[in-house]
């Protein structure tokens, strides 16, 4: 084990790598993959090939992933059935879904001292599902999206995961959810130990300031700002839209002091002009609320309230998106695109 140091971290997350975990405990397991989407696939996949022989999928009789699952040569049960004669049971439907499933399949099927093992920490952390206290309870959650941590895997490479142990029942669960993420292929890049709560509050968080919410809408308030000022579309969706992922690799590749050695110093000036207007004391004080409601569980109530009323909010929205300028003038270059590449 290695300890994360930086001037700047207080209190250092310990690392683990392979060396620091035994495969052979969780080759010893009967493992149940509960979902076989992005995450179960990928789960089930790696597992196998880090040498997991006893692996079963568990699945809705109608499940769409079910020809898949049964084409990679994986047994299919239901989700109680597959975890009643399983050593670690692996939650990998949608977060939303995790309550009833816990509820009317799991709960009572589990036998006593199996592990439960979970990708994210939300169902956990805000009380969807409350585990019995004779199991196990870890998180070995990759930090990447399911088919590219495969991708990775297969090329001999892995990603950093958080990992955690809210619940030892047995006194072997942090071993036993290093050993699982260490097949996951985690261990060849660095396993972080840290807490459900950190780990599902902060992932919250990122998703809805950075990565989706943000991102999302600076990229298309940009553009239609260059837009409704009389600039092309075109134009603008490559320098609002399309470069962006040029820059964010090379943000990801050298951090971002590093990238900024890459690009042009008219680029870079304009960036230190500019960047703290755009991100100035209101966007700070909507941060500091959309943490707010991410630790006091208003967010999850919110999205479970829209969950049962079968997602009306959810559907609208992702529709809305969908019809922006900008992503029909996207769908325009993609198709510009692809016939010159015919």
């Amino acid at each position: 084990m290695s300890v994360l140091m930086t001037e700047h971290l207080s209190t250092p997350l310990p690392v683990f790598h392979d060396r620091d975990c035994d495969l052979s405990i969780i080759r010893g397991k009967r493992v149940a993959v509960i979902g076989y989407g992005s995450q179960g696939r990928t789960h089930a996949l790696n597992l196998r090939d880090s040498g997991v022989a006893d692996i079963v999928v568990g699945l809705k009789a109608a499940s769409a992933t079910r020809a898949k699952a049964l084409a990679d040569g994986f047994p299919v049960l239901t989700a109680g059935e597959a975890a009643a004669t399983a050593d670690v049971v692996a939650v990998m439907v949608s977060d939303e879904a995790h309550r009833d499933l816990w509820r009317d399949e799991l709960a009572s099927a589990m036998k006593p001292g199996t592990a439960l093992v979970f990708a994210h920490g939300l169902s956990v952390r805000f009380g969807l599902v409350e585990p019995r206290p004779d199991l196990d309870v870890i998180l070995a959650s990759p930090k990447g999206i399911g088919p590219r941590i495969r991708d990775l895997y297969v090329e001999g490479q892995g990603v950093f995961a958080l990992f955690g142990v809210h619940q030892d029942a047995s006194g072997g669960a942090h071993a036993l959810g290093l050993s699982y993420a260490a097949a996951l292929g985690c261990g060849r890049k660095g396993i972080l130990e840290t807490t459900f709560a950190a780990e599902c509050e902060s992932d919250l968080f990122g998703e809805q300031v950075v990565l989706c919410g943000g991102a999302a809408e600076l990229v298309d308030a940009a553009f239609m700002k260059l837009v409704d000022a009389g600039y092309p579309p075109e134009v603008a969706w490559f320098e609002c839209f399309y470069e962006l992922k040029l820059v964010t690799d090379l943000m990801f590749e050298r951090g971002v002091a590093g990238a900024f050695t890459r690009i042009s110093n008219t680029a870079e000036y304009g960036a230190y002009l500019t960047g703290t207007r755009i991100i100035g004391e209101p966007s700070r004080a909507a941060m500091d609320t959309v943490l707010a409601e991410v630790r006091d569980g208003s967010f999850v109530k919110r999205l479970m309230a829209d969950h049962d009323a079968g997602s009306p909010d959810l559907l609208a929205r992702r529709k809305a998106l969908a019809g922006r300028r900008i992503e029909v003038v996207g769908a325009h270059l993609n198709r510009v695109a692809a016939k010159a590449a015919d």
